[in-house]
Order: structure tokens, then sequence, then C-alpha cells
């Protein structure tokens, strides 16, 4: 099991911890582990994924065995095991999306953003992944696109050069104001 040396170690940001107490508070005090979730999305909101020596950090932090947090991050797919582009696009790949192009969409992104699934941009913007019922079966093909979670229906490939191209040019532009 990997644990944190001196050099690794992880100290959350006092603002962090107050948030994690105000969890707290919501649940009787000997169970710690329902504050778990919440936990750990402020983890991920912080640090843009969970890592090993973040969830050991979470499990000293609620007083629970560290294979208690792993088993929760890797159980639920909104949390990120390994590094993750600015903006992760999402693409339903469950049957009805499929038929109407989902895995066109797939393979689509691939070659345009030219990382396979899981992996990320070497400029650190995109990654991208299939992801199981986005509910709007109606309306496929269909995105999600996080840390926002907006939301794309009726996809096409072009609709998806369009959302990719505004993500650049609006990650420009912040970048120019700055």
């Amino acid at each position: 099991m990997l644990k944190i040396s001196k050099s690794d170690e992880i100290i959350f940001a006092p603002e962090l911890i107050t948030k994690f107490n105000e969890i707290l508070l919501r649940y009787p005090e000997d169970r710690q582990k329902s504050a778990l979730l919440p936990v750990l999305h402020l983890v991920q909101a912080e640090y843009g994924w969970v890592s090993t020596p973040l969830m050991d950090k979470v499990a000293e932090f609620l007083n629970l065995k560290p294979i208690e947090v792993y088993e929760v991050a890797s159980f639920y797919t909104m949390f990120f095991l390994k590094p993750q582009g600015k903006y992760v696009l999402e693409v339903c790949r469950t049957g009805p999306c499929c038929l109407v192009g989902a895995e066109k969409i797939m393979t689509h992104i691939e070659e345009k953003l030219n990382v396979k699934e899981g992996e990320v941009t070497p400029d650190g913007l995109f990654s991208w992944r299939g992801v199981e019922c986005l509910a709007a079966c109606g309306m496929g093909p269909v995105l999600q696109i996080g840390p926002d979670y907006t939301f794309h229906e009726n996809l096409t490939a072009d609709k998806v050069d369009d959302l990719i191209d505004r993500l650049r040019l609006t990650t420009a532009e912040k970048a120019q104001i700055i």
C-alpha cells in the first residue's frame, strides 16, 4: 500500500479544513464516514483529481481506514483517480445514444484531440471518456463537459468541433486577461 512520505506530505489548506468541518457537523459524531462523498468532492474540486496520497489524508482526517476511501473513490465514476484535462468531455455510450451515432462522436473526439479515452491533451485542456446514461435518450448523441457539466444534445462532428474550439478560445481569452 502506498504511504505518504515526509516529502510527499499533503497539508489541506485551512479553508478546506473549515469546509470539511462544516460537512462533519451534518452527521452524528460517530458517523464520520457519512461525510466521505462530500469531502472527496471538495478534494477533487481543489486538486483536480483524488490521488492515493490525497485519499490517505482524507482517511486520516475522517478517522477511516484508507481502503474505505479507496473503495468509495474507485466505485463512483465522478471521482478521477488520475489527472484529467481542464475540460472533461463525457459522451453517453449506452444503447440509445450509440444507435444515433455516439460511437462516431467518440471516434471523432479521439481524432480531433489526438488522445485516447482517459488521456490528457499535451496542453492539459482536454480529456474525454465514455460514460453511462446521461438521461437524454431522445436527444442523443449527448455529452456533458466538466467541470461545470454543461450538457449538449443532438451532437454532430461539427457541433463537437465548435464546442472544443469555443473552449480553447475561452481558455486563451482568460489567459490574456491574466
